[in-house]
């Protein structure tokens, strides 16, 4: 490859690290400013008692409307709240995902040929973030209709629900060890192979090949992610710890077995919660 196009590949390479690493940054920035629900993020230990949680955090305010939520009867979200939420969402997800899937698009902003249109990695990121806009979009929606029910808490937003708690654990914990885990896992897991078996050159060609990626690694995922109603959503030391997990089982090298050992004792939890 003549030097110029190195060079230029190079510089493309930086600027998309460097671009990937603001965008992170400004994620988790968001989150622990309160993601613009009014209210702090917090940390603390899931299935910490909640009665202190929800009496600190009740004089804290929230959405507008939230205290709405707090009475016996909540009410469900307006539109604005719904917007909101499903904007916390998403960003939650920009923040846990995207340094996991770095890898693949610092090489895809490497891999075109020369004599190709030149690489696309903004819109092979918009394919990929726009997948996870659609989980946050059914995960706000699923949270609305859950904390209408009463089974999760307006204000920790983490489940109020032994039962639900334990079947979201053992259904996680369960996936971990399924084969279509393995099977998504495998395409995250190995950037060049993805990129060899799914590449089309062009913004198109980038646009899809994010979104197929993004599916792979929501294919992979999902199930961790619903584990924000077990620790609640807006519980920063609980999406930590599952950004980190996402994070090993996608890139360090007995990622696999970290992620399968996790599915063993997230069965565990879930059985303890459950006959506890």
């Amino acid at each position: 490859m003549a030097p110029p196009v190195e060079a230029a590949l190079r510089r493309q390479r930086t600027l998309t690290l460097a671009a990937l690493a603001v965008l992170t940054l400004l994620a988790w920035g968001w989150l622990v400013s309160g993601a613009g629900m009014g209210m702090a993020a917090q940390a603390w230990l899931p299935f910490t008692p909640r009665a202190a949680l929800h009496d600190a955090m009740a004089g804290m305010g929230g959405m507008a409307g939230m205290a709405d939520m707090a009475a016996p009867a909540p009410s469900a979200w307006s539109n604005g709240q719904l917007i909101l939420a499903i904007l916390m969402w998403w960003v939650m997800m920009i923040a846990m995902m995207l340094p996991a899937a770095a890898p693949t698009i610092l090489l895809y902003a490497r891999a075109a040929p020369a004599q190709s249109t030149r690489p696309a990695p903004g819109h092979f990121l918009a394919g990929y973030l726009a997948v996870w806009g659609l989980f946050s979009l059914a995960a706000a929606g699923l949270q609305d209709a859950l904390q209408v029910a009463g089974a999760v808490a307006p204000t920790t937003m983490d489940s109020t629900l032994r039962w639900l708690s334990a079947a979201l654990l053992v259904a996680a914990g369960a996936y971990q060890l399924s084969p279509l885990k393995d099977a998504c896992l495998a395409q995250c897991r190995s950037p060049a192979a993805f990129l060899a078996r799914y590449y089309r050159p062009g913004r198109v060609g980038a646009l899809r090949m994010g979104a197929i990626h993004g599916a792979f690694c929501l294919g992979c995922c999902w199930l961790l992610m619903a584990l924000l109603f077990v620790g609640g959503v807006m519980n920063l030391a609980w999406i930590a710890f599952l950004a980190l997990l996402v994070a090993a089982e996608k890139l360090l090298p007995g990622g696999r077995r970290l992620g399968q050992a996790a599915g063993v004792a997230l069965v565990g939890w879930g059985a303890l919660v459950a006959f506890a």
